[in-house]
């Protein structure tokens, strides 16, 4: 077997994650303890010491599938019930131990609810001394279910004040407010792919199919960065641009629109600086209300109308980073400025046409 085998698997953390992680661990087990002493009136110490790993795993893993609540709450319960009732029929306590660890794990791998502490939570029913025994199945309940509870209460606090996302599965939201998957998740090693790897492992891996999926996008677009990197939006963007200035009316806009057959216009003072943007969508909804504008609302003027929040791009800046804006961020038009004068358009089309072609060129090369 390789030495290498026995050096540190896991990769370097960022040092906020390291404080993050010991920080919440702390306030965790501590808010735990108190919340058990003054709010229920359990009496001082009895906060169990399976705890100290489900905090090691919701505030220094909370990514992990078996730091989340499913696994805390359910994986830690099954584990006590195990536990107590291998204590009560099992008179050898070095037979009782082996069997308790043993069903618990087969449990929580049956109902997907596997937490590594459980284990710990089935021996500490068989061998913690009279005071656990004399609780029966009341152990399942107090404390193991309350510190579980408490411990996943603090978690979700922690991690919200924190700007973590905890638990782990968050669906990113589709702009257009459908179901449909982003752009970037329809094509290449979709979840469903990952989900059909992860159930042919013979091994548990301990890392959920989105997580994994996002680790792949990003691989494949870091390897596409180094190929397309040369490229920036300087290279691909429209410099003659159709604009309009912020005096001019909705019914400017919508006649321009039309005579030029383009979805919107950057919007300018007199000296090219941008102002936002103008779409047929603004000139047709209002954004507040989410109602059809009339006739009288749409001869308003453009600084009325028109979106003044508006992602922009530089010239030099790699065309890539723009990616994502366009293909999950809702984004169909960019405009590019220097020193807040607007000197070209980037669209989705333009992006389009450059990946068609760097494909084009890699089939190329293959054949």
């Amino acid at each position: 077997m390789p030495y290498k085998a026995f050096l540190p698997a896991l990769p370097p953390t960022h040092s906020k994650e390291c404080l993050l992680g010991a920080l919440g661990a702390a306030l965790g087990l501590i808010g735990t303890e108190l919340l058990c002493q003054f709010l229920l009136g359990v009496r001082p110490h009895w906060l169990i010491a399976p705890m100290g790993a489900s905090a090691v795993l919701l505030f220094a893993a909370p990514a992990s599938p078996l730091a989340q609540p499913w696994s805390l709450i359910v994986g830690n319960m099954l584990s006590a019930l195990v536990g107590v009732s291998c204590a009560i029929l099992i008179d050898n306590i070095v037979l009782a131990s082996g069997v308790a660890v043993m069903l618990a794990i087969a449990l929580m791998l049956l109902t997907r609810s596997l937490h590594p502490p459980g284990g710990a939570v089935a021996l500490s029913a068989v061998i913690g001394g009279p005071e656990i025994s004399a609780l029966a199945f009341q152990y399942v309940l107090a404390p193991v279910a309350i510190n579980s509870a408490l411990l996943l209460l603090i978690a979700l606090l922690f991690s919200r004040l924190a700007g973590r996302r905890y638990p782990n599965y968050t669906p990113r939201p589709s702009p257009h407010h459908t179901s449909d998957l982003l752009p970037s998740q329809r094509v290449g090693t979709r979840e469903e792919d990952i989900a059909y790897a992860l159930k042919k492992q013979e091994q548990l891996l301990d890392i959920s199919p989105q997580d994994l999926q996002h680790v792949l996008q990003d691989a494949q677009r870091h390897a596409q960065e180094q190929n397309l990197s040369t490229l920036r939006c300087a290279d691909v963007m429209s410099r003659f641009i159709v604009s309009i200035n912020a005096q001019n009316s909705g019914s400017d806009a919508w006649h321009k629109l039309a005579y030029h057959r383009v979805q919107a216009l950057p919007v300018v003072d007199s000296a090219e600086k941008l102002l936002g943007i103008v779409t047929l969508h603004d000139l047709m909804v209002d954004p507040h209300t989410q109602q059809a504008r009339s006739i009288l609302e749409i001869n308003k003027p453009l600084a009325d109308l028109m979106t003044a929040a508006v992602h922009t791009a530089a010239p030099q800046q790699a065309l890539l980073e723009l990616v994502p804006l366009f293909s999950d961020g809702g984004v169909h038009h960019l405009p590019v400025i220097v020193n807040g004068e607007l000197v070209g358009m980037i669209t989705q089309s333009d992006i389009v046409a450059v990946l068609a072609l760097y494909a084009a060129h890699n089939l190329n090369e293959m054949t």
